[in-house]
């Protein structure tokens, strides 16, 4: 069997396009380059900042007695995995996918071997920290995904090879076990709440396969959520962190790791000083719960939920945007049987506030299965609790993609103004136009004018209206009527639960705009 290394394309499901810059994940478990690096030195300018009158946060004179303490910890980590032609990662040669010698090379190979598929060996660089002397290391799962041989090298260039202990690919954290003759070097875990917008850090790692590297910057942003995952809630740093960064630790002036880097902004896949690491406080729990069981279980509600915008707040009675809008419960979950019902906002859990959306999972995923948990909820403008107990996360379902289809005539229907809409009831010819199943209740879009203010909620053709506020419809009078009505009161914002494709969710009219 050869060596050879894959090519960046390998791993392009780890890549998301923003705007002209990329999001790069598994791009920072950095894979060697076939022919050449491109080496780019970027000077970066000195930065001016204004004391804010606390005499511990002036900048240091040197960071060289805080990077020779951590350093020893903190540990290069190689992975190897079989890959089949089909990845790409056959290629001696790092050709651009669809180049012409791409197929001239792969006729070469098939004069040469019969055209028999082969398997290789692709190689990935990345970091890693020591978190325990024993030998417990901390790393990305996108560093060692799929690897077949795991290696461990110390500063001192001791290589160890690793164990896999467990992984949990949600938040992209992964723990291995090394076996040492002697007490390893290792470091402390920090509290991540703690770290504040504008606090120095310091990330050590293995930028390119270099070796031990060491850069500082700030803490520039805190809870980013960059789309990688249920449970985004990423630092924001500036500290230089490059391809082969992957794993490393971020360090807080006192050498405790408050983050794990883990992803990048960049146009080109280098610094530009936007990078993401994981908090310690989510890993820490994580990485204890790997270490002590090799796998993560984690609470499970049923529920799909909704981010409540201002207009969502106007129309259901909150004064500020806050909570999760519960938009579709599942028959046999807690949710179900606690009596959750579309429409009710979780404002807490367990006592612990829901901001935004994106809190719920993450709280009900730390809770136990099997536990009591108590939410607090909005439901027809009274706040109220609920008793649930948690379920055990399964593996999530395939969300089904919205591909409707707007073709078909289902009769005349009726018009309204207010709404800039066609609407029609759910006749056996409007279901069969729009391929409703008998199940499906409501009053069908028939069409949709150019300002209809349901267009810029993303409605079209087909979609079902289900319910207005507290009251469910059935005729096209009865929207008309509700819409009218709301257009003329002081809170001009008609909250509708609107059905495509068999899902469920809310939204907000606001008519007055």
């Amino acid at each position: 069997m050869s060596a050879s290394p894959a090519p960046e394309s390998s791993r392009s499901r780890l890549f998301v396009t923003v705007g002209r810059a990329a999001l790069f994940m598994g791009a920072l478990a950095f894979v060697p380059p076939a022919l050449s690096l491109a080496h780019v030195a970027e000077a970066k300018a000195d930065q001016n900042l204004t004391n804010s009158g606390v005499a511990d946060q002036t900048r240091p004179a040197s960071f060289a007695d805080l990077a020779a303490k951590v350093t020893p910890a903190v540990v290069n980590i190689s992975s190897s995995r079989k890959v089949a032609e089909s990845d790409g990662a056959e290629m001696p040669f790092n050709f651009p996918k669809g180049s012409p010698f791409e197929d001239l090379f792969k006729q070469f190979e098939e004069q040469q071997g019969g055209g028999h598929k082969q398997m290789h060996k692709a190689m990935s660089l990345g970091s890693g920290f020591i978190i325990d002397p024993a030998g417990y290391i901390v790393t990305n799962n996108h560093v060692i995904e799929d690897s077949t041989d795991i290696t461990a090298t110390l500063p001192d260039g001791t290589e160890y090879p690793a164990k896999l202990i467990g992984t949990d690919p949600k938040t992209d954290l992964a723990l291995l076990k090394v076996e040492a003759k002697k007490p390893l070097p290792s470091v402390p875990w920090g509290d991540s709440d703690k770290a504040r917008v504008g606090d120095w850090v310091m990330a050590v790692g293995n930028p390119f396969g270099l070796g031990g590297s060491v850069t500082t910057g700030i803490v520039s942003a805190r809870s980013r959520d960059i789309h990688e995952g249920p449970f985004d809630d990423f630092l924001q740093i500036d500290a230089a962190i490059n391809q082969g960064n992957s794993g490393g630790p971020t360090f807080d002036m006192s050498g405790h790791v408050v983050g794990i880097n883990t992803a990048i902004v960049s146009p080109s896949g280098g610094s530009v000083g936007i990078g993401f690491a994981i908090p310690s406080n989510l890993a820490k729990t994580v990485v204890a719960e790997l270490r002590e069981k090799g796998s993560i279980e984690r609470g499970w509600l049923g529920v799909e939920i909704q981010q409540v915008t201002p207009d969502l707040a106007q129309g259901i009675g909150l004064d500020e945007p806050k909570g999760a809008l519960v938009a579709n419960i599942d028959p046999s979950s807690p949710a179900a049987k606690a009596d959750l019902k579309p429409g009710d906002v979780v404002l807490a859990f367990n006592g612990s506030k829901v901001m935004e959306m994106r809190d719920l999972p993450r709280l009900v995923a730390n809770a136990d299965p099997g536990s009591k948990a108590t939410l607090d909820i909005l439901r027809d403008g009274h706040e109220k609790e609920i008793s649930v107990e948690i379920g055990k996360l399964k593996p999530e379902k395939v969300a089904a993609n919205d591909n409707g289809d707007d073709s078909g005539n289902a009769g005349d229907g009726s018009e309204s103004a207010v709404l800039g809409a066609k609407l029609a009831a759910l006749t056996p010819e409007a279901r069969q136009a729009f391929n409703l199943d008998d199940k499906t209740k409501g009053v069908v879009i028939v069409d949709l004018t150019e300002d209809s203010p349901l267009v810029d909620q993303g409605l079209k053709p087909g979609d079902v209206i289900e319910r207005i506020g507290n009251s469910d419809v059935t005729e096209p009078a009865e929207i008309t009527r509700l819409a009218e009505a709301a257009k003329k009161s002081d809170k001009p914002v008609l909250v509708m639960l609107v059905n495509r494709d068999g899902r469920d969710h809310f939204i907000a009219v606001n008519l007055k705009a």
